[in-house]
């Protein structure tokens, strides 16, 4: 039988950075009858407005709580050195665009490391086209694709897919078996816990 384990996230989202390795260690460990598929979900639409200070704040502080709750490092410098938006969706457009090219897990890890580790700011265009560039994607293309009304209308699409998951956080693991959904616990230190969840829904609990 053959499982599909949905991925729900937006490569912006600072506790889906933090979930970044123990996923990579539960997808390791994975029986192969469980096929993963990343869904992006969209923190923050398109905008243009410098987020207000007050939120700024609220999310450096967000920062601090994840290094101090699973150990992730980010560079706090962004707050000073870029502009930041509350504004997701062109970085899930990038993700989108990339995985048309089977490139979507290095874009989403130098989407990461850009923004966390550099400080350097994904809500722009700039920063998104540089980090395709690096990952062997055709610049030209990819800056011509990210204004496309196509990848808007495929973002779209993809956020109706996720709101059909009844997913309203992320990171968010989905187990589907024929048409039945169901949720598995995130653990951001403990792909073993997940991984038995996982495990006990295919082989005995649940089908």
């Amino acid at each position: 039988m053959i499982y599909t384990l949905y991925y729900v996230h937006d490569p912006m989202c600072s506790w889906c950075y933090a979930f970044k390795s123990t996923l990579d260690n539960l997808k390791k460990h994975l029986n192969s009858n469980i096929k993963i598929i990343n869904v992006v979900g969209g923190l923050a639409a398109h905008s243009d407005e410098i987020m207000p200070k007050d939120m700024q704040e609220k999310i450096e502080n967000i920062w601090y709580e994840i290094e101090e709750n699973t150990g992730a490092k980010f560079n706090h410098n962004f707050w000073k050195n870029c502009q930041p938006r509350r504004s997701t969706y062109l970085a899930c457009e990038a993700t989108i665009l990339a995985r048309y090219e089977n490139k979507e897990d290095e874009m989403i890890n130098a989407i990461q490391e850009a923004y966390y580790l550099k400080a350097l700011n994904p809500s722009d265009s700039s920063t998104l086209i540089n980090l395709a560039k690096q990952i062997g994607m055709d610049e030209k293309k990819f800056e011509e694709d990210l204004k496309s009304q196509k990848i808007e209308d495929d973002l779209q699409a993809e956020l109706n897919f996720r709101r059909s998951l009844n997913v309203r956080s992320f990171p968010s693991l989905i187990l589907k078996y024929k048409k039945e959904l169901y949720p598995i616990n995130i653990k951001y230190n403990d792909y073993e816990a997940m991984l038995t969840q996982i495990t006990n829904m295919t082989e005995n609990t649940y089908f």
